[in-house]
């Protein structure tokens, strides 16, 4: 069982150190640390950490709590897991054949006879020997890795997830809501401009065509009642 985890702590390095002495009180040991210096975008340096600890499998969530609980802040937290029984089992048994064969092969070539009937055994025995020092070293590992849970933490100081406050104004917060307010102001306008253009639009002109026929008509009518009047006058 392994986890990962990053935090958000007031001191990294003291933070990093408490990590490292817990997991030797645990019985287990440090695999990796790194503590450095990150430049936020203000310009300001602060320190952050990672580091990679074994603890015994039985006291992996009391170290994973212990970390937590020295931490200001958990951003982020992931446990997983790995069933190797079967892989275990297929080596124990490999190794048991690898020991038998061993024991058949020096039973051999304690009978043999011909010098060249030792050597072919010998060399047989020795391949048989080196396969079983690497079966008990693939046990050996699964063991040791079932027996140690690894965890990984990364930590960051307080001021590199704070927003930048300056006497008690946050610069930041401020040009965020001016620009949300900017983009509200703009959906607002946009969804303005559509409603009129599908909307209003098509209605002004349903409403608006007829008058304006009416109206041209009208207008021909008195025009041409102008000219007849127009025309009888000037015979009279």
């Amino acid at each position: 069982k392994n986890g990962d985890i990053t935090i958000v702590v007031a001191d990294p390095a003291k933070s990093m150190d408490d990590i490292s002495a817990m997991a030797v009180g645990m019985g287990g040991f440090v695999v990796y640390s790194n503590l450095y210096q990150t430049v936020l975008e203000s310009g300001f340096e602060v320190p952050q950490a990672s580091i990679t600890i074994r603890v015994p499998a039985e006291q992996f969530s009391d170290a994973l709590k212990q970390i937590e609980a020295g931490a200001s802040q958990v951003m982020s937290k992931n446990e997983s897991g790995q069933d190797v029984t079967r892989e275990y089992t297929d080596l124990q048994s490999r190794l048991r054949n690898l020991e038998n064969t061993e024991v058949q092969l020096r039973e051999i070539m304690a009978s043999a006879d011909k010098t060249e009937d030792v050597l072919s055994v010998y060399r047989e025995l020795s391949r048989i020997s080196g396969e079983i020092e690497l079966v008990k070293g693939q046990i050996q590992y699964y063991e040791k890795a079932s027996a140690l849970s690894a965890i990984s933490v990364t930590l960051f100081a307080d001021e590199a997830v704070q927003p930048l406050t300056v006497g008690g104004w946050q610069p930041v917060g401020v040009v965020k809501d001016a620009v949300q307010a900017l983009i509200n102001t703009l959906q607002a306008l946009a969804t303005l401009a559509i409603w009129l253009t599908l909307y209003l639009l098509p209605i002004l002109l349903l409403i608006s065509l007829p008058v304006w026929l009416i109206w041209r008509r009208l207008k021909s009518v008195i025009s041409q009642k102008m000219d007849s009047n127009t025309n009888t006058e000037a015979k009279e």
